[in-house]
């Protein structure tokens, strides 16, 4: 009796400890499929604002606080843009003092929480460009989705995708550059975004379902007059450009894709999302396991990137460490004739653009002027 009594107890306890486990891996894996858009991803350092005057702002001194370019400042009500560490103001030991250049939303006030965001625009093409454009609605898969039409006399249009922890405002970085270019640009949200449907399950596919809603956006600019189009995506936005490319239906028509820090390996950009919320090293692999068990997650999307036939511009870094350089770099290596990479040193993911918008800028209007 007592032997089966002990029995009875280990069992009770594997299988708690097992629920437990499952239980942890899908809480840690909700780090990047449950990701709200609009909201700074958690490897982005909180950071202090220390003091501000006319045309500077004081932030505590952290390597993030030291990065060149310009950048979104998202704090708690309010949104800032600075750009660079002015040098020749007064640095104390703990802080820097970056340029402010404009505050778009509320005041940041001493002592107010902030993080670092790619986003530098806040509202929509008009409020904040200055651009004419209208609401349009497409056809997908699980129902409309809203999108930004900014009119261009091109007939090659420009497919803009954000990607984690970023809504529709995020391609806004580029707009007036597209604009400049003058190709018509369709700035999309997808499923899960504000205004769009959910995905069936609540869960952020990174890319793995979401392309259809791209399919869906090459779908409406053919029927609208789009002779070709070109795929501009951000991280997992990036992601979903690629699959697009290689699995629509309308894949003929994509002339040309630009992928701004790809997700190509989804484990190790899940794996960097649940560690920067902290969750112990020993639970990171129940992370991915419950992540590909809740999604149906394919691990390795190179497969597809192999069967890439257009040709592709890639900005990426060394310091992104939520979508490793390596894999961008070792995929334009394998097909130099139709992948190029442009390397930003010093970006933090899906800030190619912000470490140096001129660079980013002419590297991109030398790779779209033959694709006009």
């Amino acid at each position: 009796m007592r032997t089966v009594k002990a029995t009875a107890a280990a069992v009770t306890v594997a299988l708690a400890a097992g629920a437990a486990s499952v239980a942890a891996g899908r809480f840690a894996s909700d780090a990047a499929l449950k990701a709200p858009p609009g909201r700074p991803l958690p490897s982005e350092p909180r950071l202090t604002v220390h003091a501000t005057a006319a045309g500077q702002i004081a932030l505590t001194r952290h390597l993030a606080a030291l990065r060149p370019g310009t950048y979104g400042l998202a704090g708690d009500g309010t949104h800032a843009v600075v750009g660079p560490v002015l040098e020749t103001a007064t640095h104390s030991a703990d802080t820097v003092v970056r340029r402010l250049e404009r505050v778009t939303r509320g005041t940041p006030e001493p002592g107010d929480k902030v993080r670092l965001t790619p986003n530098v625009h806040i509202g929509d093409p008009r409020s904040a460009l200055s651009l004419d454009y209208t609401d349009v609605d497409i056809p997908g898969e699980l129902g409309s989705l809203p999108a930004w039409f900014v009119p261009g006399v091109r007939d090659t249009w420009v497919i803009t995708v954000h990607g984690l922890g970023a809504t529709r405002e995020h391609p806004l970085n580029v707009m007036e550059f597209l604009h400049r270019q003058r190709f018509p640009v369709l700035d999309l949200a997808y499923r899960g975004d504000r205004g769009a449907p959910r995905s069936p399950d609540g869960l952020n596919h990174l890319g793995e379902t979401e392309w259809r809603d791209v399919d869906a956006a090459i779908r409406y600019t053919v029927d609208n007059g789009a002779r070709q189009v070109v795929l501009h995506g951000w991280s997992t936005g990036a992601t979903m450009a690629l699959r697009a490319a290689v699995l629509s239906a309308l894949r003929e028509r994509v002339s040309g894709l630009v992928l701004d820090s790809p997700v190509l390996s989804w484990p190790t950009t899940l794996r960097a999302l649940a560690s920067a919320r902290r969750t112990p090293g020993a639970l990171l692999p129940l992370a991915v396991r419950a992540a590909q068990g809740r999604t149906g997650l394919e691990r390795d999307r190179t497969a597809e990137a192999a069967r890439l036939t257009v040709p592709t511009m890639i900005f990426h870094g060394p310091d992104d460490t939520l979508a490793p350089w390596e894999h961008s770099r070792r995929l334009a290596h394998a097909r130099p004739n139709l992948i190029a990479l442009h390397t930003v040193p010093e970006a933090p993911h899906a800030a190619m653009w912000n470490a140096d918008p001129e660079a980013y800028e002419e590297a991109l209007r030398r790779f779209l002027t033959p694709l006009m």
